[in-house]
């Protein structure tokens, strides 16, 4: 774990966090306790802060990403992309753009990617941590092998979505590059 303590006064400074998105009517009760110059709106708790905002992803010096949770109502008086998520203190990590912090997690029924923080209970051994350039730069990459079909015209393999796996997983496992990965293919 994180031997940092984040709370009100230091979450924003250059942090990582996976909030939650929870129903609006859970702030009902709450002090707005700051507004952003962007328009977000932030209120702390005991346990963590909620956000209201109509952006995440990069958020000023820090890296904040929403889970969706598709089975809550939208709130009338606010637009569609307005949501609201909830991040346990611990549930902020450093962040930087020189250290290897993140790794890469792909679910293959969903064909989606994301990236998740070394210091979260999702990291396993076996997946390389790269620098959130690198993150960045692998994502597209996979996500191009998600979606498309053409990269796959020259592989001997027949069944797409098995290679697909196979390739994504060589990826996030290990430092190889597609090339490489693609090179070792045909060399069996």
């Amino acid at each position: 774990m994180s031997t940092k303590v984040y709370n009100k006064t230091n979450f924003h400074k250059y942090t990582f966090c996976i909030y939650t998105e929870v129903a609006t009517s859970l702030i009902s009760s709450l002090k707005l306790n700051y507004k952003s110059k962007s328009g977000s709106s932030y209120y702390f708790t005991i346990e963590g802060v909620y956000r209201l905002s109509n952006h995440w992803g990069r958020a000023a010096n820090c890296k904040w990403r929403l889970i969706s949770s598709p089975n809550l109502q939208t709130n009338p008086s606010f637009d569609k992309r307005t949501k609201l998520g909830f991040a346990r203190w611990t549930d902020f990590y450093p962040d930087n753009d020189f250290e290897r912090l993140y790794f890469i997690e792909v679910d293959f029924e969903e064909s989606s990617v994301s990236f998740n923080h070394k210091l979260s209970s999702a990291y396993t051994a076996d997946k390389v941590l790269r620098t959130a350039t690198d993150t960045t730069k692998l994502i597209k990459q996979i996500r191009t092998l998600l979606d498309e079909t053409a990269w796959a015209k020259h592989f001997p393999q027949s069944d797409l979505p098995t290679l697909r796996k196979e390739i994504i997983h060589q990826l996030i496992t290990s430092t190889k590059s597609f090339n490489d990965i693609r090179v070792g293919w045909f060399r069996f």
